[in-house]
C-alpha cells in the first residue's frame, strides 16, 4: 500500500518536472505572460500557466496509481478531477486574457457545484467542545460552495513571491496527508500524495529565482484541491472539526482576513489591491525575497503542526489543551500582525496595551524594591 503511495508521489513529481518546461514554452507562445508593474515584485516578463503542469501531473499520477487501489473513492476523486479541470481552464483563461472578476467567480462557482454534485458536502460540523456533531441540513450546499471559493481565492491572494503559494500549499497538503494517515483515509492519502508530488515537481522551476509562475491556473487549482480534500476529511472523520482545516490553511486565510480588516480600517473597498500583504510587509522590513518566503513557510508549518496537535486533543477530548493552543496561536498571530503592520502602520492597540502592561509591571517591581 505505502509502495503505491510512493509510486504516486514519484510519478506526479516526474511528470511535473518534465511538463513544466513545455508549459513554459506554451505560455510564451500564446502570450500568457506576467509583465512587471508597481504592485509586483518581479522585474521582467515571466511566463504564467504553471498550473497546467501541476494539474496534468496530478491527473496523470492519479490514473497511474488508482487502478491498483480498490479502496479509493472514485466518485470523490472524479469530482475533484472534473471540478479541477473547470477551475484550471478558468485560471488559464485569466492568465492569458485577464478575465473580469465576475467571469472568474462564475468558473469557481461551476467547479464548486461539480464537487457538490458528486456528493462532496460539509454535511455536519464537529463541535470541538462538545461530544456531538452539528447537522447543517440544506445549508451544507452554500457552505460547501463558499468554502471552496473562499479557499481558492485565499491561495490566489498570497501568490506574490516566487514559490510562495506552491510552498504554502505543499505544507498544507502535507498536514492533510499526516491527518489522513492518522485516520487511515485511503482516498485522501492518495490524492494528497500525488498533489504533493505535483507541487514538489513544479517547485524545481518556481522557487526563487522562478523560471515560471503558476498563475491563476495554479493558485486557483491548489486552493480548490485543498478545499476539496478538507471536505473529504469533514465527511469521513469526526475528529476533523471545523477548526482543523481553518488552521491547516492558516496563512492564506489569515492574510485574507487581515486584508479585509486593513481595507476596512483605511476605508477602502474590500476588492481594492494594495502592497500590504504578509509578503509585502516582510519585504518592507528588509528581508530578502528568499528569506521572506522561508519565514512564511515557517509560519505555515506552525499552523500545520498546531492543526495536527489540535486534532489529537479533539480525539482525546482534551478541551483545555485545545483551548490553550487556540488562544496562544491567536495571540501570537495578532501580535505578529500588528508588529509588521499588516493591518495598519500606526494603529496597534494590542501592542500598545502589552507595552503599557509591561511598563506598569516594571514600575511596580521597582517600587517594591
Amino acid at each position: 500500500m505505502y509502495g503505491l503511495y510512493a509510486i504516486g508521489f514519484i510519478a506526479a513529481c516526474i511528470i511535473a518536472v518534465l511538463l513544466t518546461p513545455l508549459v513554459k514554452k506554451f505560455a510564451f507562445w500564446v502570450g500568457a505572460v506576467d509583465a512587471p508593474n508597481h504592485r509586483k515584485v518581479h522585474t521582467r516578463i515571466m511566463p504564467r500557466l504553471g498550473g497546467l503542469a501541476i494539474f496534468l501531473a496530478f491527473v496523470g499520477a492519479y490514473f497511474v496509481v488508482s487502478p491498483a487501489l480498490d479502496a479509493v473513492n472514485s466518485n470523490a476523486a472524479f469530482g475533484l478531477l472534473l471540478g479541477g479541470l473547470v477551475i484550471v481552464i478558468t485560471g488559464a483563461l485569466d492568465d492569458r486574457f485577464q478575465l473580469s472578476p465576475k467571469w472568474k467567480l462564475l468558473g469557481q462557482l461551476i467547479a464548486a457545484c461539480i464537487v457538490v454534485s458528486f456528493g462532496l458536502k460539509i454535511d455536519l460540523v464537529n463541535i470541538p467542545f462538545g461530544e456531538t456533531n452539528l447537522p447543517i441540513g440544506w445549508l451544507s450546499i452554500p457552505i460547501t460552495i463558499l468554502w471552496i471559493v473562499g479557499v481558492s481565492n485565499a491561495i490566489n491572494l498570497i501568490d506574490g513571491l516566487d514559490g510562495l503559494s506552491a510552498g504554502v500549499s505543499g505544507i498544507a497538503t502535507t498536514t492533510i496527508l499526516v491527518l489522513a494517515l492518522m485516520m487511515g483515509n485511503v482516498t485522501v492519502i492518495l490524492l494528497a500524495v500525488i498533489l504533493l508530488g505535483s507541487i514538489v515537481g513544479f517547485m524545481f522551476y518556481n522557487f526563487h529565482p522562478a523560471k515560471i509562475f503558476m498563475g491563476d491556473s495554479g493558485a486557483l487549482f491548489l486552493g480548490f484541491a485543498l478545499a476539496t480534500l478538507s471536505i473529504l476529511g469533514f465527511k469521513q472523520a469526526a475528529v476533523v472539526s471545523l477548526l482543523i482545516p481553518i488552521m491547516i490553511l492558516g496563512v492564506p486565510l489569515s492574510d485574507t482576513f487581515f486584508a479585509i480588516m486593513r481595507r476596512y480600517v483605511n476605508k477602502l473597498p474590500i476588492s481594492a489591491p494594495d502592497k500590504s500583504h504578509l509578503h509585502h510587509c516582510l519585504l518592507q522590513l528588509g528581508f530578502s525575497h528568499r528569506t521572506s518566503v522561508l519565514i512564511i513557510y515557517g509560519i505555515a508549518s506552525v499552523f500545520g503542526g498546531s492543526a495536527v496537535i489540535c486534532s489529537v486533543f479533539i480525539s482525546q477530548d482534551s478541551t483545555w489543551g485545545l483551548i490553550m493552543i487556540i488562544v496562544a496561536l491567536f495571540l501570537v498571530m495578532l501580535v505578529g500582525a500588528e508588529a509588521i503592520g499588516i493591518i495598519s502602520k500606526s494603529r496597534k492597540p494590542v501592542l500598545n496595551f502589552l507595552q503599557r502592561l509591561v511598563g506598569k509591571t516594571v514600575q511596580s517591581d521597582r517600587m517594591g524594591k
